[in-house]
């Protein structure tokens, strides 16, 4: 399947310079899922719906406010004729939602991560939510402060942490954006007469006061397909994973970013190993990233791999212009998830601490045994599509 019956020309072209608060004013009031931007009529970027009404760049910032640097331009290009596989690693390397599409070389339209979602939906019952989600045990108490979850996300290189009560049990869920949000409405409620050290009570607000809940969660014998048409409709990034027996008990989490990796799957001799934010790679090469994890899991033969994902994230901070990254290398085996996490000045530095933890992580599952047949079966549904 290629994204040509996929793809859309409802987009919207503005110049760098357009003010946000029309660019919002376009997504109220019911526009398109996607902008494309130019600059003197060459393309810059593209931004989505979310990134958009879920930014706050101030209505009278320009546009180019939420377009990254060429060196780390999130935007993809894709032709109109790429398989729809290509197209999800694509979007999913390079961490975005939107991605402009060309035909013969001309800007064509857009293609959003849901919009292949849905394309693929009807074939997403022969998946399972555990075929496909992360098995992710950070968790936050309900008492824990704002600081506490931003280090959290930080360290993990997550989007969102499942809240717990006293008891133990799935209270809430709380999100980068609901943080944002707070830290907005704070700052913006702040006045010259507010003490100093506002800020540091801001951080030790308990997250119980700004998580979301009830949490919509799942069981891992739902399909992929009813986690995708719950989170379309309910405009969720993704949902919570717990018991079938148990929905207070939080087991690991599933996102429309999953779903789309689980689509570049493919039944090769050589180990998949997918890079978020690929842009990031300095003087290390995708090739080294490949073979450096390679290495690792070709130590232990009874560790079979399915899949390995490499995730990049740059922090602001600086040591003599090279920037502070954050690195998680996630492992996906018959047998269960195993990852490293690490940081570093530079994607290089970043790696290799991630894949010092992860060998060390391994070094705890050595004894899982080979699954050929499950990881035949999951293939096989996976090359259906």
């Amino acid at each position: 399947m290629n994204i040509a019956d996929i793809a859309t020309q409802d987009y919207i072209e503005v110049d760098v310079g357009t003010r946000m608060g029309k660019v919002r004013s376009t997504f109220e009031n019911g526009g398109p899922k996607g902008i494309i931007v130019t600059n003197d009529g060459e393309y810059e970027g593209v931004i989505s719906e979310r990134e958009v009404l879920q930014s706050h760049v101030e209505d009278d910032a320009k546009v180019s406010a939420l377009i990254k640097p060429s060196r780390n331009d999130p935007s993809p290009k894709v032709d109109r004729e790429e398989d729809v596989r290509e197209t999800a690693r694509l979007l999913i390397e390079s961490n975005s939602k939107v991605a402009p599409v060309f035909e013969n070389g001309d800007l064509w339209g857009v293609i959003s991560d849901e919009a292949i979602l849905e394309a693929v939906l009807d074939n997403l019952d022969t998946l399972t939510v555990e075929d496909i989600y992360t098995s992710e045990s950070v968790t936050i108490q309900e008492d824990d402060g704002v600081g506490k979850a931003i280090n959290l996300l930080r360290e993990h290189g997550i989007s969102r942490l499942p809240v717990l009560n006293e008891n133990g049990y799935l209270s809430g869920v709380v999100t980068t954006y609901d943080i944002a949000d707070f830290a907005i409405r704070k700052n913006e409620t702040t006045t010259t007469g507010d003490r100093v050290g506002d800020s540091q009570r801001l951080l030790d607000v308990p997250v119980y006061d700004i998580m979301n809940s009830p949490v919509e969660t799942i069981t891992r014998e739902a399909t992929a397909k009813d986690a995708v048409e719950r989170m379309l409709d309910q405009d969720y990034a993704g949902l919570m994973v717990t018991p079938e027996d148990d929905d207070r008990v939080v087991i690991g989490v599933v996102t429309k970013t999953d779903v789309l990796r689980a689509l570049t799957f493919t039944e090769k001799e050589r180990m998949d190993v997918q890079i978020t934010n690929v842009s990031l790679l300095d003087t290390i090469s995708r090739e080294s990233v490949h073979e450096s994890i390679e290495e690792v899991s070709d130590k232990y033969a009874d560790m079979q791999v399915l899949h390995a994902h490499v995730r990049f994230k740059e922090h602001k901070e600086k040591l003599r212009g090279t920037p502070l990254i954050h690195c998680q290398v996630r492992l996906r085996t018959n047998k269960g998830q195993v990852a490293g996490t690490g940081e570093g000045y530079g994607a290089e530095n970043a790696f290799r601490v991630a894949l010092d933890k992860l060998e060390r992580n391994v070094l705890e599952v050595k004894g899982i045994t080979s699954d050929e047949e499950y990881r035949g079966q999951l293939l096989r549904k996976l090359n259906e599509l």
